[in-house]
């Protein structure tokens, strides 16, 4: 087994539910040449600024929306990427696809660069970070943090018949300015609700999440799903907030900085406190409005 030593030390994730596209993106760059574009690159490309919330709270509201998108998205904060996305297709595509994606996946590997892939262990983004070609086996580290071995096979036909992989292959040299005018874009974009999704996304999705919390029946406000939904999102508006920061925009960094502490407000709340109190259902209402107020000012300067 030729295995990279990767671990999800160093990739900032306030809550323990940091997206986990996002959060398998920013290791896969840490642990590439290009470093020192890890936390930048979950804002640049659009990731820090997305939200989509289902009606019922569903956590596969974090997967449903366009995979095909992602290259543009991660070229729009200066990488290359090798992108495989093979969804819902029959067998023999997606065998096709599966035996397309090996031999980079490998070549990844040699580099030294884990491989952001769906679907590794348990239905979120994860890493492969090595391969076993006589057992034809591959070592992942899952977003739970948990080590362990997939059949070459399994790949992107472990639970449902979805094949992602991105391959981080190189950098560009798209001008900073560039980056950050095009981030801004991306953010106006998915907060205006402009990228097509069946869930409530943007600035939309603060609605639905303040209805279920003001609603008289705790039931979903307390649920797990909540918990999910509130460090998902949460611990992402923190890059928002240091990127802006790192590249002098004062305004915006510190509309971010408050909507990420108020997110994280909210997230804690709902960990420590009884739902089912009316109160404190109110309490964590209030944190996002209040976010909501400073993301929808945000909008306004980007």
């Amino acid at each position: 087994m030729k295995k990279l030593d990767i671990t999800w030390d160093g990739t900032f994730d306030s809550t323990g539910y940091l997206f986990s596209f996002a959060k398998a993106l920013s290791c896969a760059v840490r642990n590439s040449p290009y470093s020192d574009l890890a936390e930048d690159i979950v804002a640049s490309s659009g990731f820090a600024f997305r939200m989509w919330i289902a009606a019922d709270l569903c956590p596969s509201e974090t997967s449903i929306w366009d995979f095909g998108r992602q290259p543009e998205w991660i070229q729009n904060g200066g990488l290359t990427v090798t992108h495989m996305n093979c969804c819902w297709q029959p067998e023999n595509v997606l065998n096709d696809a599966r035996n397309d994606a090996l031999p980079k996946i490998k070549e990844s590997i040699d580099r030294g660069i884990p491989v952001v892939a769906w679907d590794i262990g348990v239905l979120e983004w994860g890493l492969i970070t090595g391969y076993d070609d006589e057992t034809e086996r591959f070592a992942t580290l899952c977003i739970n943090g948990a080590t362990d071995e997939m059949d070459y096979s399994r790949l992107g036909n472990r639970e449902m018949p979805m094949l992602n992989v991105v391959i981080i292959t190189g950098r560009t040299d798209k001008a900073q300015a560039d980056i950050i005018a095009d981030t801004k874009a991306l953010a106006r974009t998915h907060l205006g609700g402009e990228e097509p999704c069946e869930n409530a996304q943007g600035l939309r999705a603060y609605k639905c999440m303040i209805e279920i919390l003001d609603r008289e029946d705790p039931e979903l406000a307390a649920s797990w799903n909540m918990e999910y939904a509130l460090g998902t999102f949460g611990a992402l508006k923190w890059y928002a907030w240091k990127f802006f920061e790192k590249y002098g925009k004062a305004g915006l960094a510190g509309l971010y900085k408050t909507v990420y502490e108020s997110w994280q407000k909210s997230f804690e709340l709902k960990k420590t406190a009884d739902m089912s109190s009316a109160k404190n259902r109110e309490a964590v209402s209030e944190l996002l409005k209040k976010a909501y107020e400073c993301e929808e000012a945000a909008l306004q300067m980007l």
